[in-house]
């Protein structure tokens, strides 16, 4: 199944990618519908690196979804610069989805300010029809909450 998103965000393309590649701005955008916690021994980094981060996710904050990881690669085409999470749950609810490519892409759209677009794509067998509504709700909350937050990026 699939999700996408095509936002423009009020701020600058830099301060776009500088923030979806934040794991604040990724605690912030989840928050509250889901809670996540490092389980690498430093925490979360300032800036992803490339490559795997362990995490826990909770939804509402208290409510177990398990451990999973996020699989991190940056990419460019043109000017176009693009995060693509390949990870997987490793338990829990999480462990159901057993694919998952979620991209997130950024362009100036003409006018300084950021072209946003997110693509998801996942299964999860049987179940896929059944989750596609949570994870499309979960979407359009992350969205809103960007559109909020965008302008606080410069």
């Amino acid at each position: 199944m699939r999700i996408v998103l095509k936002l423009v965000l009020d701020c600058e393309p830099d301060a776009a990618w500088r923030a979806i590649r934040n794991p604040r701005v990724f605690r912030a955008v989840s928050s509250p519908l889901t809670t996540f916690v490092s389980l690498e021994p430093q925490g979360f980094p300032e800036t992803w690196p490339e490559g795997v981060h362990h995490l826990f996710g909770r939804a509402f904050g208290v409510l177990p979804m398990g451990e999973q990881t996020i699989d991190l690669a940056f990419l460019r085409r043109g000017k176009v610069r693009m995060v693509r999470d390949s990870g997987e749950g490793l338990s829990g609810p999480l462990a159901l989805v057993t694919a998952w490519e979620h991209t997130m892409a950024v362009a100036d759209s003409g006018d300084g300010r950021t072209l946003y677009r997110d693509q998801l794509r996942f299964s999860a067998g049987a179940i896929t029809p059944l989750l596609w509504p949570v994870f499309w709700a979960f979407w359009q909350w992350r969205a809103f909450r960007m559109s909020q937050l965008a302008p606080t990026w410069r």
